[in-house]
């Protein structure tokens, strides 16, 4: 079986976990060069370590915080040289911190805006030229369905998911002409850390057990269960591939059917 993305390199950020963990494993599965980024060196070293033995290919990490966008552009521009091209940029990062939106201090929406669109932009800008000059590209955000519906007792979040997806629109446009397609992919209940300390926090609020939290959430989904983090994968492997040239400027969610809107 042939596989779609061999002979392409990725950067997938926050890859030392969940989601993006599940997406560095599937694209390398699918023959790309992985570039793992996240904070946490001892995780990324490991996981690289079992990648290459899996896999022929080549993979390094950059173990970088997306909140220090200085930190993270200084970092590019010593390691990205000896990396280029990359072909395939996966943004994706920890949600904010739940909370009603007119309670969240100015500070809060300051490091979500930074840490899930200025890290982004400055991610897109340092391997824009590589992927101009190879006339190919993909820019893959890992959002949320919050873009379409937003999720209550998420206000900073549903509030700079919003902020990405027209960013991610607006690139589509421009992008397009070079080959380089933008997509979004809207998870919704997945299998993740996350998840876990959203159902925990509401626990707690409502008085309920987790059990009880979680059965609430998995009734709100048609399909009755939560996503695994390798079916988000998959759409980005898709995503990621030459069979998608011709899809760029969507929101895909990935969410068993429980987000109401088109």
């Amino acid at each position: 079986m042939a596989r779609l993305l061999e002979g392409r390199r990725a950067l997938v950020c926050g890859s030392s976990q969940g989601i993006g963990r599940a997406i560095a494993v599937h694209f390398a599965d699918q023959g790309a060069e992985v570039i793992l980024l996240a904070r946490s060196e001892a995780e990324l070293q490991r996981l690289c370590g079992q990648l290459g033995s899996q896999h022929r290919q080549r993979h390094a990490y950059l173990a970088a915080d997306l909140a220090y966008p200085d930190r993270l552009k200084k970092l590019l521009e010593e390691r990205l040289p000896e990396l280029l091209p990359i072909h395939i940029l996966v943004n994706n990062t920890g949600g904010p911190p739940g909370g009603l939106l007119y309670e969240a201090a100015p500070h809060e929406l300051i490091k979500a805006f930074t840490q899930h669109l200025v890290s982004s932009q400055i991610l897109v800008q340092a391997l824009l030229a590589g992927m101009k000059s190879e006339l190919f590209g993909r820019i893959i955000n890992i959002v949320s369905t919050s873009v379409k519906q937003p999720i209550p007792r998420l206000g900073v979040s549903n509030t700079v998911r919003g902020s990405v997806a027209l960013w991610a629109k607006t690139l589509a446009r421009e992008l397009a002409p070079f080959g380089i397609t933008v997509n979004n992919i809207l998870p919704g209940a997945t299998e993740t850390a996350r998840l876990a300390s959203i159902v925990e926090a509401e626990a707690s609020r409502s008085n309920e057990t987790i059990e009880a939290v979680v059965e609430q959430m998995k009734n709100s989904i048609p399909l009755g269960r939560f996503a695994k983090p390798e079916e988000i994968a998959y759409a980005a492997g898709f995503l990621a591939s030459d069979q998608a040239a011709y899809i760029t400027g969507i929101n895909l969610p990935v969410d068993g059917g429980r987000t109401m809107s088109l």
